[in-house]
């Protein structure tokens, strides 16, 4: 597969190196990243299930609902692979066709970008919760969050699709290996054959729809949160009011900062061994990290939790007796 593809014949694949130049590492690294995919699986689910339950869920538990499942299908889209590539221990990489590598990729930016979307709806709803609480059950709709769902999906898979077509039209060089486990963008980048700087212009403009826009938006809303907080008079009332936004904050500053890192700079600065370990934390560690988070001081989202796993341990009870 040596050679620049000119697109007049069928694009060749690509080999994912992953960690094949540590066969002795390998069998550790599959043995941790199993133990943190099913934890990462089942915290998410059993919060899927646990807000599924309750009777009538606020606007928070829909968004926390949605995000779950993102996360379950952002861990499904790359994990797996990468499981079955430390599996099997090949020497070269395991390839992956064209089309392969470019599905996953789209998916990917598409789970990437919905989420970016929906931790700036939720901002909104914290904000709106905050700042006019007389007016929230009026103004946060069950219609209005359906559209707001529905919206953030829709524009990450938009933003998705431009951004594969424009990576995967560039000419792609040398022996086609990607040093990563999966079709991440900055890997595809460093392989391209051009040398200008038109080819990260697709990045840039996917890094200011998915990255700044949001970003202006949560900056918005958590700004006249805390001028609605200062007007508290109320030192509980602020510590209270405050407390239902920590879960969110920490979710967004660890998804946020994780993505502008990597993708956010110039391909000068792309270090693809660097790059591959940093995406191995945030596509492992990141996910099993957020049902912790929003488990940790959320009422109503232990409170869901605890009656699903009560009812649970009663029905075993009862099957046993």
């Amino acid at each position: 597969m040596e050679g620049a593809w000119n697109g007049t014949e069928m694009p060749p694949g690509f080999y994912l190196q992953g960690f094949s130049e540590f066969p002795r590492l390998q069998p550790f690294l599959f043995v941790l990243l199993l133990i943190i995919h099913l934890a990462t699986l089942s915290g998410n689910l059993i919060i899927l299930v646990s807000v599924a339950s309750v009777a009538t869920r606020p606007p928070m538990l829909l968004f926390l609902c949605q995000l779950s499942a993102i996360e379950l299908c952002y861990t499904l889209v790359v994990v797996p692979r990468c499981l079955a590539d430390l599996a099997r221990a090949q020497e070269r990489g395991s390839p992956i066709s064209f089309v392969g590598c470019a599905v996953q990729m789209q998916m990917f930016v598409a789970l990437g970008g919905a989420e970016c979307f929906l931790l700036a709806a939720m901002a909104y709803d914290r904000y709106v919760a905050i700042c006019h609480p007389l007016r929230y059950p009026v103004l946060m709709t069950s219609g209005l969050c359906g559209k707001l769902a529905i919206s953030c999906c829709l524009g990450g898979l938009l933003v998705s699709l431009f951004l594969t077509v424009a990576v995967f039209q560039l000419p792609f060089c040398g022996s086609h290996l990607l040093v990563h486990f999966f079709c991440d963008i900055t890997a595809l980048l460093h392989l391209a054959c051009t040398r200008s700087y038109m080819e990260e212009l697709p990045l840039l403009g996917a890094c200011i729809i998915l990255l700044l826009v949001p970003s202006f938006l949560i900056l918005t809303s958590y700004g006249a949160i805390v001028g609605a907080l200062r007007r508290l008079h109320s030192s509980g009332g602020r510590r209270k009011a405050a407390s239902t936004c920590i879960s969110h904050l920490a979710v967004t500053l660890l998804h946020y900062g994780c993505a502008t890192f990597m993708y956010a700079r110039p391909k000068i600065s792309y270090a693809p061994k660097r790059d591959r370990t940093l995406a191995l934390i945030y596509t492992n560690v990141t996910p099993l990290l957020y049902p912790l988070i929003y488990s940790f001081r959320n009422r109503e989202v232990t409170t869901a939790i605890h009656r699903v796993l009560s009812l649970k341990g009663d029905g075993h009870s009862l099957v046993t007796g």
